[in-house]
C-alpha cells in the first residue's frame, strides 16, 4: 500500500511540476550580460566595480541607490532587474517570490567591515558597510525596487542546487503564496563572480525542471 501511494503522489508531483515554467533568466559572468541567452553587453579586461557601473548605464537602469551597495547587491540587482523590468508594475504591489543562494554568502563584505574595525588605531566601523553582512540585503533591494510583497529566502549550498530551486519555486506558486518566484545563484566572492537568475512562472518556453535549469545555468 505505501509503494502504491508513493507512485501516486510521485505522478501527482510530476504533473504539477510539469506546469511551471522557466520565462526568463539572464546570466552575469566573466564580464559579461546575457539576458535570454542574449549578449546585452560585455567589458574586458577592467574590475568588477567598473564592469557593473558601465553595465548600469549601458543598459540604462535608473535607480541612484544602486551606487550604494555592496558588490553582492549590485550583482544581484543588475540581474534581476533585466528580468523584472518587462514583468512587473512598479505602481502596484507585486506577488513575486525570491529564492537565491550562493557559496561564500557575504563574505566579501564581511572581510571589508572586519578591516575596518581590527586596527585599534584606527577604529573606524563603517554603518554603510555593515547593513551589507548579511546575504539577504540583496534580496531586499530588490524587493524594495520592485514592490515584492511575498516570500523570500536566501539560502548558503557548497554549489548550485537546481533541484532544490525547482522543489521550493514549484511550492510556492503551487500553494498559491506566490504567482512567480525569481530563482537564481548570485556568488561574489574577492573579483570572482556569477550571477544566474531566472523567473519561474505558469507561463513560459521551458518546463521549470532541474534538466533546463542545469542547461541555462552553464
Amino acid at each position: 500500500m505505501e509503494v502504491v501511494i508513493l507512485r501516486f503522489c510521485l505522478k501527482k508531483c510530476n504533473k504539477l511540476n510539469s506546469e511551471i515554467y522557466i520565462s526568463h533568466y539572464c546570466r552575469i559572468e566573466n564580464n559579461t550580460v546575457y539576458s535570454n541567452g542574449e549578449l546585452q553587453f560585455e567589458l574586458k579586461d577592467v574590475t568588477f566595480s567598473e564592469f557593473i557601473k558601465s553595465a548600469y548605464k549601458e543598459l540604462k537602469i535608473d535607480y541612484p541607490k544602486f551606487f550604494k551597495m555592496d558588490n553582492l547587491s549590485k550583482l544581484a540587482f543588475l540581474t534581476a532587474e533585466l528580468i523584472l523590468k518587462d514583468v512587473v508594475q512598479n505602481d502596484q504591489e507585486n506577488n513575486i517570490a525570491i529564492v537565491f543562494a550562493n557559496q561564500a554568502s557575504s563574505l566579501d563584505t564581511d572581510i571589508k567591515y572586519q578591516s575596518s574595525i581590527q586596527n585599534k588605531d584606527n577604529y573606524f566601523p563603517s554603518p554603510v558597510v555593515f547593513v551589507y553582512t548579511l546575504p539577504n540585503i540583496c534580496v531586499g533591494e530588490i524587493s524594495i525596487k520592485h514592490r515584492l510583497q511575498t516570500e523570500n529566502a536566501f539560502f548558503v549550498f557548497d554549489e548550485f542546487n537546481a533541484q532544490f530551486m525547482v522543489n521550493y519555486a514549484n511550492q510556492l506558486i503551487q500553494s498559491g503564496k506566490a504567482e512567480k518566484v525569481l530563482c537564481g545563484w548570485v556568488e561574489f566572492y574577492q573579483e570572482n563572480y556569477k550571477s544566474f537568475v531566472y523567473l519561474a512562472d505558469k507561463q513560459g518556453s521551458q518546463i521549470h525542471n532541474q534538466q533546463n535549469i542545469n542547461s541555462l545555468y552553464k
